[in-house]
């Protein structure tokens, strides 16, 4: 084993160590997984896993609604006005400027409100639905908050980070659906992203409030902001998922957010086959058995159409 090697099987195991996962002690099957120095683009034997799998673990990223037109807030260009999603998406900067906040999250809820779901978003529902009729099963994890895949069709979803349709109250904790258009009268015209927009400075008794009886405290978005911690049921929800899978796919994904990276790692260590679909490659490819470069609405489709073992009427 090369010390490249050595140090990514380290690095994976710390962190699944920090996770509370658990590796199977297969140091065949982990060396065969991670010493694998180029992943294959065959489609044709990708698709015989496919054929045989009864329980499909697919995990997506911001790669997936950028084929909507959704932005990223990552990379050159960027940005809200002068300021990058960390900069806004933390409890710090809500409590130093609620409003500067809200009209962030107003800005992204308006957008999402005119997107739809791409051919992959489409191609993965389409698959859900045919294959649960067989009685496989298909689980979407997504890190996207913005809701794409539900309304696509997709209905065994695990949403890591939220959704920017859900509020929670900072006063009372309730979380509620909310699909407002504007969520609150002060918001309504605010928010674009322009460099030279003033902020709007909205009083915080005119932002969002709690609607529970007696209570009427701040609403924030019900999303998974920097510095705090995942869902622990939705975590545990995860790790059910992973340790049954026979396949699984990583999709427009960079692999570089913690600890979804090292989701698929770990079940590529079980040795379950692992698919990676993005434009380019990630930190983690050589340690999948397959990757398929390109649009994901244009890969994903064909590598989840309908197969001809399937049983069709």
């Amino acid at each position: 084993m090369s010390l490249l090697h050595f140090a990514t099987r380290h690095l994976i195991l710390q962190v699944l160590r920090e996770l509370g996962l658990k590796a199977r002690p297969a140091h065949k099957t982990f060396k065969t997984c991670v010493a694998m120095s180029h992943a294959s683009s065959n489609i044709a034997d990708f698709r015989k896993f496919f054929a045989k799998a009864k329980h499909i673990a697919i995990i997506t990223g911001a790669g997936v609604s950028a084929e909507s037109g959704v932005p990223t807030f990552r990379g050159p260009g960027g940005f809200w006005r002068k300021w990058k999603a960390e900069d806004l998406a933390t409890p710090k900067a809500f409590l130093k400027n609620p409003s500067l906040v809200w009209e962030f999250y107003h800005y992204r809820r308006e957008l999402m409100l005119k997107k739809h779901p791409n051919p992959a978003h489409i191609a993965i529902a389409e698959c859900e639905a045919r294959l649960s009729v067989q009685g496989r099963r298909v689980v979407v994890i997504t890190q996207n908050i913005d809701e794409l895949h539900r309304r696509a069709g997709t209905k065994n979803l695990l949403e890591l980070h939220g959704s920017l349709f859900k509020t929670r109250c900072t006063s009372c904790g309730n979380v509620v659906e909310n699909y407002k258009s504007p969520i609150c009268p002060a918001l309504e015209g605010k928010g674009a992203p322009d460099l030279d927009v003033p902020d709007a400075q909205i009083p915080v008794d005119k932002l969002p409030r709690c609607e529970e009886k007696d209570c009427s405290g701040l609403l924030r978005p019900h999303v998974v902001w920097f510095g705090e911690n995942l869902d622990p049921d939705v975590l545990d929800q995860v790790n059910k998922e992973l340790a049954v899978c026979d396949l699984c796919l990583v999709v427009g994904t960079s692999s570089v957010v913690y600890p979804a990276a090292m989701f698929a790692p770990h079940v590529s260590i079980r040795g379950v086959p692992v698919a990676e679909f993005n434009m380019e490659t990630t930190p983690v490819t050589q340690n999948f058995r397959f990757h398929f470069s390109g649009p994901c609405g244009t890969t994903l489709p064909e590598a989840l159409a309908c197969h001809e073992s399937e049983k069709v009427g």
